[in-house]
């Protein structure tokens, strides 16, 4: 399962506000090789998900997780905090044994 926490939710629906997200209806959330501790997360707006995608519905905002991702990613809450720098996505992944400093790559 992948989850959104209330705050993730409301930023990811603020952007999908924009006009340049208009015709998108899934957020998805992906896992690639890089990264300074080995793994880097990567999410993007799309039209649709694909067949082969885990899909999760979180209120307004549908999920896709393609299978190449999912066992890393399967269990993550995305949370979002604002504080006096700005505003960044955290991924709270309990497959992650380490994580950067960052908190946008992890290593298994």
């Amino acid at each position: 399962m992948v989850q959104l926490s209330a705050t993730a939710l409301d930023e990811v629906t603020r952007l999908k506000s924009k006009p340049i997200y208009s015709d998108t209806n899934v957020l998805r959330i992906a896992v690639h090789e890089s990264g300074c501790s080995g793994w880097s997360y990567q999410m993007s707006f799309e039209a649709s998900a694909q067949p082969v995608d885990q899909i999760f519905d979180c209120g307004p905002i549908q999920v896709a997780v393609d299978p190449k991702s999912w066992p890393y990613l399967n269990g993550l809450t995305l949370d979002y905090t604002e504080d006096l720098m700005g505003g960044s996505f955290r991924f709270d992944n309990p497959n992650a044994r380490q994580t950067c400093s960052c908190g946008h790559s992890f290593g298994l």
